[in-house]
This record gives C-alpha cells, sequence and structure tokens, in this order.
C-alpha cells in the first residue's frame, strides 16, 4: 500500500474509551545536582493535542516520559483524567507512547508487533490479533500485516507506531518527535495525517518536538520550554503574533528583533518610532521609552521603485528563489532584515535600493519587558 494513504480510512470509529485530561501542578525533576524540570505546572484538556516545544535539553522529553510514567516526578503531582498518578509506574497509567525510532520488534511481523500489547495485558491471540488488524485498518496498513519491519518504508514503520499505540485505547498518547526520521514531504504527510486521525478519535495527545514548523501546523495549544521552565503557553496564532519575551519571538519562527521608542500612548496601543517609520501597536505592557519589537520576514513590506516620504530606505544585499517564496537579506540603518515575499515571479535584484515599511496588520509586535 502506498506509504502516503491517509492514516485515516472509512472504518474509523470513535474511541471507546474517553479521553482524559493532564495536569502538572508545581513539577520538578532532578537528577542528582542537574534540574531538567523546574517547577512546571500545566492543564492539557481532554481531547487536545498539546505541543511540548523547545531546544534540545530544555526539558520537552524529560517532561514527557513524566507523563508516561518513564520517569518519575521529583516533586510536584501529576493527574491523569483528575487522578493523581504521581507515584504510579508507567503499567498503571492509562497512556500509550509513540517513540522517536518507532522501537518496533525486528522479528516480529507487523500484526505481531501491534497485538502484543493486549497479547501481554491477557487477550487471547484470537481476540489481540482482531483488535490489531482494526488499528492496521485505521492507519491505513491493511495488507501489510504479514511483512517484518525491515520490509516497511519509515512511514509505514511510523503507522505501525501509531497502530501499537491506538491498539490498548489509551486515555492519553504521547509522541516523542514522531516524525524526526521522515523525509521533509512524508513529515508534512504524515504530521497531517495525526492530527486528522487525533480530531476523528478525540484524543488527547501529548506531542515533543524541536520543530517550529510542525508544532505549528499540529496544535491547539503550545507550551514552549527553555532552561527547563515553560516560557510561554498559548495558540499557535498566540504565540506566533504576540511573543512573551525575546526566547520566543526568536524561536517561533523566523523574527527581526528591531529596536524601536515608544513615543506615545493612547489607551491600549502604542505610537513607536522605529527610525523614519511611525507605528501603532498594541503596548502589551510597555512604556514610554525604548522598546524592542518582533518583526515577521513578512511583514515588512520592500519596494524598488525608489525611496517614500516616512519610509525606512535599504538595499538587497542577498536574494534567494524558493518557488514559492523570494527570501532576502536587506541592509538598513535599523539592522540586516530578512524579508519574505510571497507570489512574485520575478526577485528584486542584489544590489537594488528599496524603501522598507510594515505590514501592521499582520507579524509585528512589542516584545514584552525586553
Amino acid at each position: 500500500m502506498n506509504q502516503m494513504t491517509s492514516l485515516l480510512s472509512p472504518r474509523s470509529a470513535t474511541s471507546k474509551k474517553q479521553a482524559a485530561s493532564v495536569e502538572f501542578r508545581n513539577v520538578t525533576k532532578r537528577y542528582g545536582t542537574v534540574t531538567a524540570v523546574d517547577d512546571v505546572s500545566f492543564i492539557i484538556d481532554a481531547g487536545q493535542l498539546v505541543t511540548l516545544l523547545g531546544p534540545s535539553g530544555c526539558g520537552k522529553t524529560t517532561t514527557l516520559r513524566m507523563i508516561a510514567g518513564l520517569e518519575m516526578a521529583s516533586s510536584g503531582q501529576i493527574l491523569i483524567g483528575g487522578k493523581d498518578v504521581t507515584n504510579l509506574s508507567a503499567a498503571d497509567r492509562d497512556v500509550s507512547m509513540v517513540f522517536q525510532s518507532y522501537a518496533l520488534f525486528p522479528h516480529m511481523s507487523v500484526l505481531e508487533n501491534v497485538a502484543y500489547g493486549p497479547s501481554v495485558q491477557g487477550a487471547s491471540k484470537k481476540d489481540a490479533q482482531a483488535m490489531a488488524m482494526e488499528k492496521l485498518a485505521l492507519v491505513g496498513l491493511t495488507g501489510l500485516e504479514k511483512r517484518v519491519p525491515s520490509e516497511l518504508s519509515g512511514g509505514q514503520q511510523q503507522r505501525v507506531a501509531v497502530a501499537r499505540a491506538l491498539v490498548l485505547e489509551p486515555q492519553v498518547l504521547l509522541f516523542d518527535e514522531p516524525l524526526s526520521n521522515l523525509d521533509a514531504k512524508l513529515r508534512r504527510r504524515v504530521r497531517e495525517d495525526i492530527r486528522e486521525l487525533q480530531q476523528s478519535l478525540n484524543l488527547t495527545v501529548a506531542y515533543v518536538t524541536h520543530d517550529q514548523e510542525e508544532a505549528l501546523a499540529v496544535s491547539d495549544r503550545i507550551i514552549v520550554m527553555s532552561n527547563a521552565r515553560i516560557a510561554q503557553t498559548g495558540t499557535p496564532r498566540e504565540l506566533y503574533e504576540e511573543p512573551a519575551d525575546l526566547f520566543v519571538a526568536d524561536f517561533i519562527g523566523d523574527a527581526n528583533i528591531l529596536n524601536g521608542t515608544v513615543v506615545g500612548l493612547t489607551g491600549p496601543q502604542a505610537r513607536v518610532q522605529v527610525d523614519r517609520l511611525h507605528i501603532d501597536l498594541p503596548h502589551r505592557g510597555a512604556g514610554q521609552g525604548p522598546v524592542k519589537l518582533a518583526v515577521r520576514p513578512d511583514a515588512i513590506l520592500i519596494d524598488e521603485s525608489g525611496p517614500q516620504p516616512g519610509e525606512i530606505a535599504g538595499q538587497v544585499r542577498k536574494v534567494s528563489y524558493l518557488g514559492t517564496q523570494i527570501e532576502y537579506e536587506v541592509e538598513s540603518p535599523i539592522g540586516e532584515l530578512f524579508v519574505v515575499q510571497y507570489g512574485r515571479k520575478e526577485p528584486i535584484a542584489a544590489g537594488t535600493p528599496v524603501s522598507i515599511s510594515f505590514a501592521l496588520q499582520r507579524g509585528v509586535a512589542i516584545i514584552p519587558g525586553a
């Protein structure tokens, strides 16, 4: 079967178990003198897909493993479906995990891999295989049940891992960097399939990745972690358009971090001066004086028709044609800018003088406290 077949099939049905919420209350995890997770609190509502996002070493995988019971919290409380599971083992929590490596048994067939969990829990061979066949149909792998993992593509192996996690119909499904072993095009398709499956079955999913685009694409909410703590929690749009600090602004997508000055306040709005530009933005708690702005690459407008009154003069330094978009590096009095244009066929040539302005309806925000 084609590895690009949708995870969902016409046989999809609602899960027999109800999804459960996940709650961390002031959870800390220490390894000796090293604090891997530091006083973290959050709630994943039942039926939501929430992504733990951050750079390597930020604590996101340790947090996921504490939900699973593969790591025990040093302090704090962990609740699943309102039940305190802080001190319960992994076997006593109704969760399943899809690992980065997929962790399939190489000597077992696809069917045996997926039926393994129910068999260990005491189901008869016939019942375990029936449950496994149902989930293999759900993820589009009917007909491949007799193959061993080495005979499958990376995308198919990933689907076997998902089927094996789903077969026990857990209250919570956990994904640890599930797409990192796939090529870019397949990664994009499979993340869409995972999201479709989660929504169709109303699953509670905690999903770990370091890939910002992946997190923005699949999540109801994102928890951004930095240095063992939560930097910001919000919807993908909130994090992209209203970053809480410099770290989030720089980590979630690309951002030009620029200096500005608040020269006036009127209600919730601030009048901000950036070189020759004057722009009105939500003040986000900033007072008069210097501020930092996060300006997304597609919110910077460049015009080669000549200097315009009230705009900033610049010069195109580098050009990259990427098919659906053109990327520029532009020198200017406010710094070197990274600019993206969509829908333009002919790029502006390197060396061209341009005028610079901002599209204020998107992608420009004051960074609080910066």
